[in-house]
């Protein structure tokens, strides 16, 4: 049957005579399309594709060789070089099978496909919405992020090309975090107005990339004024709630279609030309299985795939087809359609395209909650047999209930056969080669920290309840004589005065723009660089603040929602093992990016290097990367970094009560146990002077101002020299020794640790570089509370160094334990 002409009658005229819409165009558009009403209270008319296999029954080898054809021709376009770096994304949910046999036609490309069904545990590549869409909302979500990563052509597939709106925004939304040079835009028509056609050309120079157009056939519909109400108004005369199904004839069978284990159902996660080929060689056994649950002497036989599932069916209806073209026993006409979730009107006239509609309730358990699914085209088709092709997610009991689909179909052919395609569940791109101890799960806010549960989980065990503090005084002198380390107990927590407070709101006021343009530059070499889905793990606690600025950067910038965890790394005895274990248990080694504040000699740099060094020969867990990725880099230690500079980042200037109040971290034999994270407080109690999520708020808000900085910069940086020089470390050897130390451990180079000498050790001296400004006013603050000299040197690397008492006894302090003079 020729679904586009009813006994010469256009299946479009019915709608054209009563809304005065035409459609004008090539000499085929009309054997493509033809025209229904929707209710959608964006757009009353729809444009019905005979080709498509969504709203209208049609011969697969149709279906399939349209979209095969297109693949032909962008094959062509390309040229084989860049055919073979292409990756085809299709929309849900009209386009998934279209999208799946141009990539076929293409050859060598993946495909995916956008969803509207999320899937536990697998994170969202991105997203974009359909404006004129009944259902707007779409996901990308490929089991391997790097699909979406290259500068081969992407290829976009959708069934018409109307306005460009829902292609162009996605281009332009893909394109800021994946640039390419070339794009290609595929449809089955291309339907733009005369005002509209212009505005592919106009995007590609604004985004600088070349886009091109493939289209089957092109035309226009002229609207007349008042169309969508008019057509709201057809609708509601025309449309009557649905009959209920008073016969059940049909019989019901169910076949098995031993479908390729570990062979995804479809491109919700990605397809390659390696899956392809596993499918190729198993559709003839399917399509047999499949003819053996026809009724004998089945002339008609219509194949049904559901929503987004439309590849599978369709490859199971065509290899269905060739069988029958090839074997008397079977010899029926097979046709291909798919359920939906658009509702449209259903007129019983030639002049109009969707002549009947079946509707039943949505049974797959949809994120946007339940509602009505269609099938169009089906009741009074003649079919002596529905096969309905469903994943695994939608076998549900919905599907077999009374007014389900399967009833609905049994209503109207004499046999069912139901075919379930197993749902495919991506697999982690890694597993751990060997069983870990159980850990438990990462501890978060509110209960532990002041920050949001979403911005940083904490691989810590909480200790709020032990008392940890001991005065500064008795801690250096424990410390320096070698009766305890510096992480088995804690400082007490500095209360800063209002002078103090003050200097911080002034510095992060005056810094705000300076740290955004750093956050931004940093994570654009580590999303560059590193991974384009890393997990970021910060060091406890200076990395914190700067691991969420991260990911909300990430955020901002690339629709990216990172998972960020903090841990605890401890000079001397190196990086928490368990945290490393968890770490390896639930993700990749390869995409952690290990993330700090900043460098100062590159102690923890080194320490980190030699950690994870004797982790792998412990554990035999390889690819975590030691190279940390910092705010700032002044030591010249790292590779990873957004600005060498030494200025005042204003969360080192105070302590918890900037850093989720959560307390530096501690491990100590009696409290960590060899299967425990190592420790950290909660000051709860400080809540009123917290200013962690201000800190946050205040450098996010300049976000917007910085962005072509922050490209400038990243561009700068990607292509510049960043190989450490450890110029720091030489610099802190160099004063250890002028100034009689001996100990490099006890020279604190720039602002921050410097700030952190003032904070919670006992300081000697501040050298001061000849010139210094603001960043230091809070230096000299501290400096001056304390009663600790500020000397004043020239040819500093460093904006400043703190030296730490060297020659440290209880004796060596007045009685309000300002430091001494030697």
């Amino acid at each position: 049957m020729n679904y586009a002409v009813n006994n010469g009658v256009w299946s479009g005229s019915w709608v054209a005579e009563r809304l005065g819409v035409e459609l004008v165009g090539d000499d085929e558009l009309t054997d493509l399309l033809g025209l229904a009403l929707r209710r959608n209270p964006k757009r009353a008319h729809l444009l019905v594709s005979n080709v498509l296999g969504k709203h209208v029954p049609q011969s697969p080898s149709v279906v399939y060789g349209h979209g095969f054809a297109l693949g032909r021709r962008v094959r062509d376009l390309l040229g084989t070089d860049e055919a073979r770096t292409a990756v085809v994304l299709g929309y849900a949910e009209t386009a998934t099978g279209l999208g799946h046999s141009v990539a076929d036609g293409l050859g060598l490309a993946p495909y995916l496909h956008s969803t509207r069904r999320p899937v536990p545990g697998v994170a969202t590549a991105g997203g974009f919405e359909e404006s004129h869409s009944h259902a707007t909302s779409h996901l990308l979500l490929p089991q391997d992020p790097a699909l979406l990563v290259g500068d081969g052509p992407l290829v976009l597939v959708d069934d018409e090309f109307s306005t460009g709106n829902t292609v162009l925004n996605t281009i332009r939304a893909l394109h800021e975090r994946y640039p390419r040079r070339r794009y290609v835009v595929v449809a089955l028509v291309d339907m733009r107005s005369a005002a509209d056609a212009g505005r592919l050309e106009e995007f590609a120079r604004e985004i600088g990339a070349r886009v091109d157009l493939v289209a089957a056939a092109s035309g226009t519909v002229r609207l007349p004024e008042g169309v969508l109400e008019k057509g709201q108004e057809l609708v509601a005369r025309h449309e009557s709630p649905p009959m209920p199904s008073t016969r059940s004839y049909g019989q019901m069978a169910r076949v098995e279609l031993r479908w390729p284990r570990g062979l995804p159902d479809g491109g919700r996660h990605g397809f390659t030309p390696a899956h392809r080929e596993r499918l190729e060689g198993a559709l003839p056994a399917m399509a047999a299985r499949l003819a053996e649950a026809l009724p004998p002497g089945a002339r008609r036989v219509l194949v049904l795939g559901f929503e987004e599932l439309m590849y599978a069916p369709l490859r199971l209806a065509r290899a269905l087809e060739q069988l029958a073209d090839t074997a008397d026993t079977v010899g029926a006409e097979v046709c291909y359609s798919t359920t939906t979730r658009s509702p449209v009107l259903a007129v019983d006239d030639p002049g109009y395209a969707i002549r009947s509609r079946l509707v039943f309730p949505a049974h797959d358990d949809p994120a946007d909650g339940p509602g009505e699914r269609y099938a169009y085209n089906v009741a009074g088709g003649g079919f002596d047999a529905v096969v309905a092709v469903v994943d695994s997610v939608a076998d549900t009991p919905a599907l077999h209930a009374p007014d389900g689909l399967l009833a609905q179909l049994a209503a109207h052919t004499p046999q069912v056969v139901l075919a379930v395609v197993p749902s495919y569940v991506p697999e982690p791109l890694y597993a751990p080669e060997r069983p870990l101890p159980m850990l438990p799960e990462p501890l978060r806010g509110p209960a532990f920290s002041s920050y949001a549960p979403e911005e940083v989980g904490w691989l810590l065990q909480d200790l709020s309840d032990v008392t940890l503090e001991a005065p500064t005084e008795e801690r250096e002198e424990a410390i320096q004589s070698g009766g305890a380390h510096y992480a088995e107990s804690l400082p007490v927590e500095y209360q800063p005065s209002e002078q103090y407070q003050a200097l911080f709101h002034a510095a992060l006021d005056d810094s705000a723009a300076r740290l955004a343009q750093a956050v931004g530059a940093v994570t654009e070499l580590v999303l560059a660089e590193r991974s384009p889905r890393p997990v970021l793990v910060s060091l406890a606690r200076a990395g914190t603040p700067i691991g969420i600025l991260m990911r909300r950067w990430a955020q901002y910038r690339h629709g990216l929602d990172l998972p960020h965890y903090a841990v605890s790394i401890v000079r001397g005895r190196g990086i928490d093992a368990n945290a490393l274990r968890w770490l390896a248990g639930h993700h990749d080694p390869r995409d952690v990016v290990f993330v700090d504040g900043w460098t100062g000699k590159g102690a923890i740099t080194r320490e980190l290097a030699d950690a994870l060094e004797e982790f792998e020969a412990s554990d035999g867990i390889t690819g975590f990367d030691p190279e940390i990725a910092v705010l700032a880099d002044p030591g010249s230690c790292v590779r990873t970094y957004g600005t060498r500079e030494d200025f005042l980042i204003p969360s080192a200037c105070l302590n918890s009560t900037v850093s989720g109040l959560i307390s530096r971290t501690v491990l100590r034999a009696d409290l960590v146990g060899p299967h425990d994270f190592h420790g950290a407080k909660f000051y709860r109690e400080l809540a009123g002077t917290d200013v962690s999520v201000a800190f946050l708020d205040a450098v996010s808000a300049r976000f917007p101002e910085v962005e072509d900085a922050v490209d400038a910069q990243a561009k700068e940086l990607l292509s510049g020299e960043r190989a450490p020089t450890w110029e720091g470390w030489a610099a802190v050897e160099r004063i250890s020794e002028e100034y009689g130390i001996h100990d490099v451990n006890l020279v604190k180079p720039g602002v921050g640790e410097t700030t952190r000498v003032l904070l919670r050790r006992v300081p000697w001296k501040i050298l001061a570089r000849a010139g210094a400004g603001a960043d230091l006013d809070h230096v000299r603050l501290l400096a001056e509370q304390r009663g600790v000299p500020v000397e004043e040197v020239t040819e500093l690397p460093y904006t400043c160094v703190g030296l730490i008492h060297p020659k440290y006894t209880r004796g060596a302090t007045g009685a309000d334990g300002k430091a001494v003079t030697v």
